[in-house]
């Protein structure tokens, strides 16, 4: 099997190639195509991505190309997994909506909204050229924002799903703290990209084991090892109680916003610690002896990305039915939604894409919190797709995060100004 990694120049993608190394047995991949403009970076990538193969003793190739036209013919699978403009980009999204008293961070809110409008035209211009040469290959995006990606994908019909780590991470973590394999547990996980809950843990037996077939052990966790659980959220332990779930992590930034706006004002934002890891492991890269994932890319983020894309990859190759947390298209799974749009919820994966599992009636404050965001989302993706002020004004009044009309005027302006130079109806 072939594969096709878009934004293969990314210092995170030795993380990937680790997972498709450790992973070979279950997911044989024959050859791996680094698709990105930077021709130096696919050069150190590819070298020290080959060394970390051949040091598993994998037979996998490896070679990089500019051309995704060519790296896509033949392949599986694409993933997509850029960032249009850089860390020099996501350190002003995290930055200038602070002057406005609004949260700076690169997935959502204002900093967030800038990101969609850079990607979506760039993603689906990349999607077109995979669909010309290669209809039957999958398009699996990690690209955030995820949902609105994803969602553009599939509006224009392309094969794609949409992927997240949040939920492969809190299942590493609770099985951690329940002392099961990951394996076993299975999550009640619902929402939208970077909005999602977690209402149950369930946890498969085994022989001698104290939990029963499929028993929600989510009350041992927030009874057991909550204190640990909020911590690791950078949540009130209080909040978690009275919520009963699990919120991601990303609900900081809605149930805490003036907090968190506070903090940063005071901080260093994160694409300049970004900026500066990623600095230390190009050089690590380019050291001919380097034949191992760095321990320092763990704080790079995305933990367990590799196996849950190659998980997913295996799953629509193989059209094995089993069940994932994805990004798809919520059709009747969530009633107060629409049809079209984009959820991420566990779902049956085989070769015909992902089939949303049935979920139970969703709690009025994570409803209506999904809604409002949805609509924001709505409103994002036709003003990515279509451009203009009025566009942008409009959903950032739709955005929770926002919502006032003194405040989303001069949002937008700082959002165009800021951003020019990838919005060709801005100039």
């Amino acid at each position: 099997m072939k594969i096709v990694v878009v934004g293969g120049g990314s210092t995170y993608t030795p993380e990937l190639i680790d997972g498709i190394a450790r992973l070979q047995a279950d997911v044989p991949i024959s050859e791996i195509v680094l698709v990105d403009p930077a021709q130096d970076r696919s050069e150190l990538l590819t070298a020290v991505s080959q060394r970390i193969l051949s040091r598993y003793g994998s037979s996998t190739k490896v070679r990089h190309s500019t051309d995704v036209s060519e790296a896509a013919d033949g392949a599986a699978a694409v993933l997509m997994q850029l960032r249009i403009g850089g860390q020099a980009a996501r350190e002003r999204d995290e930055t200038w909506p602070l002057e406005c008293g609004c949260i700076g961070q690169e997935t959502t809110g204002a900093g967030g909204f800038a990101k969609a409008l850079r990607t979506v035209p760039v993603v689906l211009d990349i999607a077109e050229k995979v669909r010309a040469v290669n209809p039957d290959a999958w398009i699996v995006d990690f690209t955030n924002p995820v949902g609105i990606v994803t969602r553009a994908l599939l509006q224009a019909e392309h094969k794609a799903i949409g992927l997240c780590n949040v939920a492969i991470g809190l299942q590493r973590r609770f099985a951690g703290l329940l002392g099961v394999e990951p394996e076993r547990v299975s999550l009640d996980h619902v929402g939208l990209n970077h909005l999602t809950w977690e209402r149950a843990v369930r946890v498969l037996p085994e022989a001698g084991s104290p939990f029963g077939v499929g028993e929600d052990v989510l009350p041992v966790l927030l009874s057991d090892h909550l204190d640990e659980v909020a911590e690791h959220l950078d949540l009130p332990a209080e909040l978690l109680k009275l919520l009963g779930t699990v919120p991601s992590y990303y609900l900081n930034y809605f149930y805490r916003h003036d907090r968190l706006v506070d903090e940063q004002l005071g901080g260093v934002p994160r694409a300049k610690e970004v900026a500066a890891l990623e600095d230390e492991l190009l050089a690590m890269y380019a050291d001919p002896a380097l034949d191992r994932k760095p321990e320092i890319l763990a704080k790079r983020g995305g933990a367990f990305y590799s196996e849950a894309a190659l998980g997913l990859v295996a799953s629509l190759v193989t059209d094995r039915g089993d069940v994932q947390v994805v990004n798809t298209v919520n059709g009747d799974t969530l009633p107060f939604l629409p049809s079209d749009m984009v959820i991420e919820v566990p779902a049956t994966i085989t070769s015909g894409g992902a089939a949303p599992v049935a979920l139970d009636p969703i709690a009025p404050d994570m409803a209506g919190l999904i809604s409002h965001v949805a609509g924001y989302e709505r409103l994002a993706l036709e003003a990515a797709l279509h451009g203009s002020r009025d566009r942008v004004v409009r959903a950032l009044l739709a955005h929770p995060l926002v919502g006032q009309w003194e405040t989303a005027n001069t949002l937008a302006d700082r959002l165009i100004g800021e951003n020019k130079d990838y919005l060709p109806w801005a100039t």
